[in-house]
Parts: C-alpha cells; structure tokens; sequence
C-alpha cells in the first residue's frame, strides 16, 4: 500500500472518528437542556452543531498535545496511525450500539498508545512521560472538578433565588440555561475536535505534506465540519443516557449549574493543551449538581456501568487497533 493512499485513508478514519465523536460526546453539551424543556431537542441539536464547528476553530493547544504529547513521532509511522485511529473508531461504535457514553479522547490515545507500544515490542519508551503524565492527570481530576463545581453552583444558584417566586426562578433559568449549553458545546469543539486534528497533522508530516507540525486551516474546518454532523445524526442515544437514565434533572436551575460547571472545566483543560473525557466531566457536572439535593437522586447502577465502561476504553481501543495493524500486515505482507 502506497504512502499516499494509507495518508488518505488515515484522514478518512480520522474525520470517521470525528463523526463518531460528535454522535457519541457532544449531545452531553445538550442532554440537560432537552431534559428541563429549556430547548426542544431538534433546536438544541442545531445548536450544539453550529458551536460544536465555531468552538474547533478557535484553539488548536489540544491537538499539539495529540500529536506531539502521546508518542515519540519518531516511531510513529502511517500504519500505526490509522490502526490507532481505526481501534477507536470501532471502539465508539462498539459502545455507541450498547448506549454507554464512553470517551472518544480515551478511545483515541488508547489506541495511539497501546499500537504504538505493540508495534515497538512492548517497549513503553515509545511513550512520551511528560505529556502522558498531563493526560492523566487531567483525565482524572475532570471529573471530579465537575463534580465539585456543579454542587457548588448549585448550591450558590440556590441561595441566591431562594426568596423568588418560582415561576420567575424558573423562566429566568431557562433562558440563561440556553447560554449555559452553547457554552458547553463551544468548549467541548475547543477540546475534543482537536483529537482527530493532531492526528491528521502528524500523519502529514509523517507523510512528508508539511515540513512541521501544524494544524492546517483546511484539517481544522473539516474536523469542525464532521463533529459537527456526527452531532445532527445520532446524538439521540447518548442524550437519553446522560439526562433520563443516570439521574433526574427536571429544573433549568440545576441543567444551567451542570452545564455551567462542565463548560468550565473542560475551557480550562482546553486552554492548557490538556485532552479530557467530556462524558466524565459531564457526568461529574450532574451527578454533582443532583447529589446536592440527595444522594438517591443519583442512579448508581448507571454510573456504574459508566464508569465500567471508562476502565475498558484504553484497553478496549488498544486491543482493537492492534488487530486492525496485525489485519494491515497480514494482507500486506
């Protein structure tokens, strides 16, 4: 197979991955919104698209921490490329068909890692230490700073309105819960669009099509373009997970300090270069803002199966990347 043809299907798998992005993590942008009636989900939907695309074209730090941050470009050729990329595309599908909002970032440096490591026998030194490390640690304290946010938002909500009429508490949340969610789905375009973008990048200059790395104007807009449709086609399935199933979250006032909380977390991690599970911080952002009322408002059984599934996602896009590279060699010797 030719340079140029395996760099083709390398920018296919990796806006492919882009689409299965958009259906699988951005409805969390907008699952609470639909849920408390502040927007109906066909305007909610359009609206996660448009800002889902404004939000890819704004910052690029996520997609240096991508393709510079997770292997040593020095070993990272084509066909461990797109093995990477296709391990988590399968992999988004794979728990897209079972309803579990799984994250697409951990899905792709999973697989980036766990080809990269198989490739060069099992020799993590392949591994770039520092940016690992960063990934990591952002993945592991997302979650639980959306937790803390949304309780704490809340509760400040709840003290300030705590005197209002309801009605009035309510209208004045459904609105501001609109600014909330576009909130929410411009940083989530700052953050997760850039995966698919630090790909493409290192696979042209692996390619030799730019002499650095840099995110060309053209990569940019075309991932922002998928994550975008991948948003408008199936972001229905998630949506009911994330807003019916795990808890209830009936109130604008509670969907605006979820989704406020997210949007924070997730513009902060984007800023520093730091690729993040939406879907944790999502959760977190809920389960922190019902917990706040009582602990039983919280499906535990849900979260569970969640949280099953996070464990899964790096070995799971691994295992699936590594066999789309032993496929690849077999039928080419």
């Amino acid at each position: 197979m030719s340079d140029q043809l395996l760099l083709i299907l390398i920018i296919a798998a990796a806006l492919m991955y882009d689409f299965v992005n958009g259906f699988h993590d951005a409805a969390n942008a907008i699952a609470t919104t639909v849920y408390t009636h502040a927007l109906s989900p066909r305007n909610a939907i359009i609206m996660a698209r448009t800002l889902n695309f404004v939000g890819a074209l704004m910052h690029t730090a996520v997609a240096y921490t991508i393709g510079k941050g997770v292997v040593d470009s020095n070993f990272i050729t084509l066909p461990l490329l797109f093995a990477a990329v296709m391990g988590a595309v399968l992999w988004g599908y794979f728990t897209w068909y079972f309803g579990l909002p799984s994250s697409s970032t951990h899905a792709l440096i999973g697989g980036l890692a766990g080809v990269a490591v198989f490739n060069n026998g099992f020799d993590f030194s392949v591994l770039i230490e520092s940016g690992m490390r960063k990934i990591l640690i952002a993945m592991v304290l997302s979650p639980i700073a959306g937790i803390l946010i949304g309780l704490i938002l809340i509760t400040i909500f709840s003290w300030i309105v705590w005197r209002m009429h309801y009605r009035k508490t309510a209208k004045f949340f459904k609105r501001l819960q609109v600014l909330s969610a576009a909130f929410v789905s411009t940083t989530h375009g700052m953050n997760d669009a850039q995966n698919a973008m630090g790909v493409i990048a290192i696979a042209l200059m692996s390619a030799g099509a730019i002499s650095d790395f840099h995110v060309p104007m053209w990569v940019r807009v075309a991932s922002a373009f998928m994550i975008g449709l991948g948003t408008s086609v199936g972001g229905w399935r998630i949506m009911k997970t994330m807003g019916r199933k795990m808890t209830h979250l009936h109130e604008p006032i509670d969907g605006c300090a979820a989704e406020t909380a997210s949007g924070t977390v997730i513009l902060l991690a984007s800023l520093v270069g730091a690729p993040i599970s939406t879907t944790q911080v999502a959760t977190g952002s809920i389960v922190g803002t019902a917990a706040a009322y009582r602990l039983g408002n919280v499906r535990w059984s849900i979260m569970l199966n969640i949280l099953l599934a996070w464990v899964f996602t790096f070995p799971g896009a691994a295992l699936f990347g590594i066999a789309v590279l032993l496929i690849m060699r077999l039928f080419t010797g």
